[in-house]
């Protein structure tokens, strides 16, 4: 790889890195070719960027960004993964890659600019997507919203039967004055 060639990769993983919301370094020693482009059509379906790069490469892109952090990481054979979507979407589908091909390994994972552990990364893969977390938070509301009108309109109900039972008196008091 030529001078130009090697600026042009660190240009594209800077700007691959911008607006990142998750980042994992991985360990690819042991897969072959076919499994290797599994995994990188798998990530790509989700829209997650999968590459092999050149350790001192990656410290060179890493400048001045979160990635810094990982500089410690980038020894021995790495790829890294970068989503600007769902972390949890990332975890699943290494984690998943992981249970049929054991050689495979997460290093370390930087989200939102946190250091994960590579234990943390996979209990990641154990929660429901964002989107599921939404709904789940959203029908919590909706179930507390519909308790909260419940005891409104109970309150409400119980005043209109005191106003109700006071204007009976009023009027029995009044029509016994006359």
């Amino acid at each position: 790889m030529n001078r130009k060639e090697k600026e042009q990769t660190i240009s594209d993983l800077s700007k691959k890195i911008e607006g990142y919301r998750a980042v994992v370094l991985t360990h690819y020693r042991g897969l072959n070719v076919e499994q290797m482009n599994y995994l990188r059509k798998r990530l790509r379906e989700e829209k997650v960027s999968y590459h092999v790069i050149k350790n001192t490469l990656m410290r060179l892109a890493s400048r001045g960004t979160d990635l810094e952090k990982l500089n410690d990481y980038f020894d021995g054979p790495t790829a890294i993964a970068i989503t600007h979507g769902d972390p949890i979407l990332l975890a699943k589908i290494l984690s998943e890659f992981i249970k049929t091909q054991p050689s495979f390994a997460i290093k370390v994972g930087l989200i939102e600019g946190r250091i994960v552990p590579p234990e943390e990364v996979r209990a990641l893969a154990t929660m429901p997507s964002h989107e599921v977390l939404l709904g789940q938070i959203l029908g919590g509301i909706q179930m507390s919203g519909g308790r909260v009108v419940g005891t409104i309109l109970s309150i409400l109900q119980q005043m209109l039967g005191l106003v109700q039972a006071r204007v009976g008196q009023l009027a029995e008091s009044i029509s016994s004055t006359t």
